[in-house]
């Protein structure tokens, strides 16, 4: 964090009109000004006013009640996402190992509650959406998500999960913060998270923490695969190991 800022040169505008871009999601791609407005802690007429401007601007589209991003709001943070010297570092060898296994892999970091991707190396759309660098996905039910939660401080891990929407995206789903807490002490041990149907039915996916040549975890990485029968502990078996010697080789050039 640098120096605190002096409230006179902070642009009220423009962090009214990010909270509202900000309000949009995988699972809130469309809005009414009322969704926008309590999504953001907005009141109503502020909120139409940067969804309007949004519009006017190419940002947002309005179907006459909707409100919906164009893929134009991808310019605010395609550029920095590909620009990150961990996303320039990862992606060929993500590449390489996602060519190798035939899965997909992806690399993310933990922004707050949500795992933001910053990779992504994809064999096939395993998801009802499409995951891309910028994606979002919550921390609790994702390898990658839990993965980075367990290497934070308890306290802080359980503070975060406490300020959470623990929701059920699947009957198979841990909503329970005392399990989750669980969880993340396993997975702090084992040094790896394995997530079976948490987020899709269909969807399993085994991750570990990318960590730089002091060992702190700077991301996580993960590779996704659909159920084809097998058992969790199969996939630990077949794809830790190239999980493992890609983190080796990733923490021996990340400083």
């Amino acid at each position: 964090m640098g120096a605190a800022m002096n409230p006179r040169d902070m642009i009220s505008g423009l962090a009214k009109g990010l909270s509202v871009i900000e309000t949009f999601s995988a699972d809130h791609p469309r809005q009414s000004i009322t969704e926008a407005a309590q999504a953001s802690g907005l009141d109503r007429a502020t909120a139409r006013r940067c969804l309007l401007t949004l519009t006017e601007l190419g940002y947002a589209q309005y179907d006459g009640k909707y409100f919906t991003l164009t893929p134009r709001v991808l310019r605010l943070g395609t550029a920095c996402l590909a620009t990150l010297p961990l996303a320039q570092i990862v992606q060929p060898s993500l590449d390489l190992m996602s060519a190798e296994l035939g899965e997909s892999s992806s690399v993310s970091v933990l922004d707050d509650l949500e795992v933001v991707y910053v990779a992504r190396a994809a064999q096939r759309n395993l998801m009802s959406i499409a995951l891309m660098p910028g994606s979002r996905l919550p921390g609790y039910c994702t390898s990658m998500g839990r993965v980075l939660l367990a290497a934070l401080p308890e306290t802080e891990a359980r503070a975060r999960l406490d300020r959470m929407a623990l929701v059920a995206r699947t009957e198979l789903t841990e909503t329970d913060p005392d399990r989750l807490m669980a969880r993340l002490a396993e997975i702090r041990a084992q040094g790896h998270a394995v997530i079976d149907q948490e987020v899709e039915m269909g969807l399993r996916s085994i991750a570990v923490p990318v960590l730089d040549a002091h060992g702190r975890t700077v991301a996580a990485l993960n590779i996704g695969l659909p159920v084809r029968g097998e058992n969790p502990e199969d996939i630990v078996t077949r794809y830790l190991p190239p999980l493992l010697t890609l983190q080796a080789e990733l923490r021996r050039v990340l400083t």
